[in-house]
């Protein structure tokens, strides 16, 4: 049994606006990767959604999402590295503290 791809690409549309949602409207540098996070995952469901869709034989759009989870996976670390950092120079995670690159 498959789940149809309508039903795939409204979970995506959701995922992803609550993403944006909150990439906007989030003061905190940790909420701005978790929104970015689920930006990531409504495109590997979307990815799972064409793939199943288009071609259940191959695995297209399961590689493409295990590379994406792996950039995801990435930039988490990398994400967290930063505001660690940043948190122990300002002592703050507010995004609109952040003015290390101003002149």
């Amino acid at each position: 049994m498959f789940i149809q791809l309508e039903y795939c690409l409204l979970l995506a549309a959701a995922l992803f606006c609550i993403g944006i949602y909150g990439l906007v409207n989030s003061r905190s540098a940790v909420r701005v990767l978790m929104s970015i996070e689920l930006l990531l995952n409504a495109v590997n469901i979307n990815l799972m959604g064409f793939s199943n869709f288009i071609d259940p034989a191959e695995i297209k759009g399961q590689m493409f999402a295990i590379f994406v989870i792996t950039v995801a996976a990435a930039e988490a670390a990398v994400g967290l590295a930063i505001v660690l950092a940043i948190y122990r120079n300002r002592e703050t995670v507010d995004m609109e503290q952040f003015n290390l690159l101003k002149w």
